[in-house]
């Protein structure tokens, strides 16, 4: 940016690009890695463990007991955790440009305060519900459904709907942040 002399446009840039779109992807991808194969391996274990059949065996409903608390607790952790990765980029942002580059230091705060506005918070907040939803709903289908694998069996099976669960989530991150994109921007 400074060798097209547009400087002072660095605080937008670097606050728009993170709350409409890196934020929430990113965050999402990152919970995905971490959270999303932790809930594939521990429902798939429970499966081939036949835990799930037990669950069935007592009256108790399985998706009521171990699906519903996981998408509660996606839905509440995805916007908290993409707020905060939206504050730590915008201050990263301000240590590269104003520290590192020069940038004036109150040119940066003016232009991120002034070009943020309450839309595009929101339509961040809605993406990353909306990738809260995405991400437990398929790793929990894919570890409640490891046993009916065909290409495996056992322990096996569960690395493998783990594997699948984390890549079918990162690529329907990128289509539903694309489609939230064109339907709320």
């Amino acid at each position: 940016m400074i060798q097209f002399g547009s400087v002072g446009a660095l605080g937008t840039a670097v606050a728009l690009s993170l709350i409409r779109e890196l934020g929430p992807v990113l965050t999402a991808i990152m919970i995905t890695a971490r959270a999303g194969s932790s809930m594939t391996a521990e429902i798939g274990i429970q499966r081939i463990s036949e835990q799930i059949d037990a669950l069935s065996t007592m009256r108790i409903d399985p998706l009521g007991y171990l699906v519903s608390p996981r998408i509660a607790a996606a839905v509440i952790s995805f916007p908290i955790l993409t707020a905060f990765f939206d504050l730590i980029g915008i201050m990263g942002g301000y240590i590269s440009g104003v520290l590192l580059l020069g940038v004036n230091s109150g040119a940066y705060n003016h232009r991120v305060v002034t070009s943020v506005e309450m839309d595009d918070i929101t339509g961040g907040f809605v993406k990353s519900l909306v990738f809260a939803v995405l991400v437990s709903t398929i790793c929990c289908f894919q570890g409640y459904f490891t046993h009916m694998r065909t290409d495996s069996y056992g322990a096996k099976s569960v690395s493998l709907s783990t594997t699948s669960a984390v890549v079918l989530s990162c690529v329907m991150i990128l289509i539903a942040d694309y489609v939230v994109t064109s339907l709320i921007l």
